[in-house]
């Protein structure tokens, strides 16, 4: 699923069209409601593609808001201290497998993954010889989920680029 915001009067192409998927939309908009509070809260579904957005004097302002969050590095930072947030989550039971590095569910019978034998590398790692789960690879645990979502210093600059350009925008 994406999050396609439509400028309501573009002055150029940036201005048309901003898309990100779910996992690069939910932490750039959660940068604005951190960093930016008082704009983030004029979107009320801000994550759900229900239509709501800015008008255009709101979008310029947010515009310069994050052009100078970009320049005095608060960008950088916010993201570096977001990174290392992450890499201290602790790794989860895997969901597909409920921790046993083996999937039983229909998908899994359906594809014979319980009778699989497993690599020889995984066989002296895991002490089994048969089944796997595709979602952790074998092991039981995987990454926090939190991890799938993604904000980099472009995606910030580029809806900054966006937003100045929009004329107001739409989240549909």
């Amino acid at each position: 699923m994406g999050m396609d915001v439509y400028g309501k009067a573009p002055a150029n192409e940036v201005g048309a069209y901003f898309r990100r998927n779910v996992w690069g939309w939910h932490p750039l908009w959660g940068y604005v409601e951190d960093q930016h509070p008082e704009i983030a809260e004029l979107v009320q579904h801000a994550h759900t593609n229900d239509g709501d957005g800015l008008t255009s004097a709101k979008s310029l302002k947010l515009a310069r808001l994050l052009q100078e969050d970009l320049a005095n590095g608060v960008v950088d930072e916010y993201i570096s201290a977001r990174q290392m947030a992450l890499s201290l989550l602790p790794r989860e039971t895997c969901n597909l497998c409920s921790g046993t590095g083996i999937r039983t569910d229909a998908i899994a019978i359906e594809h014979k993954m319980p009778e699989k034998e497993l690599s020889p590398e995984l066989q002296i790692l895991l002490g089994r010889t048969h089944g796997t789960c595709n979602a952790c690879n074998s092991e039981g645990s995987r990454e926090a989920f939190e991890l799938s979502y993604r904000l980099d210093r472009e995606d910030i600059e580029q809806f900054a680029d966006f937003l100045e350009n929009c004329g107001g925008f739409e989240i549909c």
